[in-house]
């Protein structure tokens, strides 16, 4: 009889810490989404002040600048789910990097001081969500291991955890950066 409870006690503390170590890591991809949205909110404040300043120089790259505007509304509007939000980031980095490419034709912007501020200030926003990114894919890929490997994916199928989805480069970043086209644009 007693070695049933204390077999029924170690299982029972078992399933108390395999529990407690999902909630965890759980909370831990929930609280690095959150520092993303943080650096997101920074960046969604910087895209007007930005549209603003170039537009008075780029009239006629209007549609770029509407879809750029477009997407910020979208992503702050708050109902949308944790992957769309994820492509959506997508777009907006690559209609960040298509402006940027725009100005270039702009001696005059890439020399308005405003703009050269705004620009700092959206590269230093820039390198802190890359970090957080960072941080998030790592307590995902924690959070994933946990749900995944055994035996805790069996708790996690009972608590009904699913593996959550990584924030990825987009393919068209990860080639490699030719600098002859760079000089010929």
């Amino acid at each position: 009889m007693i070695y049933a409870i204390v077999i029924a006690a170690v299982l029972l503390l078992f399933i108390v810490v395999l529990y407690n170590s999902l909630v965890r890591k759980k909370n831990d991809v929930e609280n690095a989404f959150a520092s993303i949205d943080a650096m997101l909110k920074k960046r969604y404040d910087l895209i007007p002040n930005l549209v603003e300043t170039v537009k008075e120089y780029m009239k006629h790259e209007k549609s770029l600048l509407t879809e750029l505007t477009e997407l910020r509304t979208k992503a702050i509007s708050g109902d949308i789910a944790e992957d769309d939000r994820v492509e959506l980031e997508n777009k907006i980095v690559k209609s960040m990097a298509g402006l940027m490419v725009a100005v270039e034709n702009y001696p005059d912007l890439k020399a308005n001081q405003n703009f050269l501020q705004l620009q700092g200030s959206w590269n230093e926003v820039e390198e802190q969500i890359s970090a957080a990114r960072r941080a998030f894919n790592a307590a995902v890929t924690t959070y994933n291991n946990g749900v995944e490997t055994f035996p805790s994916n069996i708790m996690a199928g009972i608590m009904n955890y699913k593996r959550r989805r990584l924030f990825e480069i987009p393919e068209e970043e990860r080639q490699n950066v030719k600098a002859k086209e760079l000089f010929n644009k």
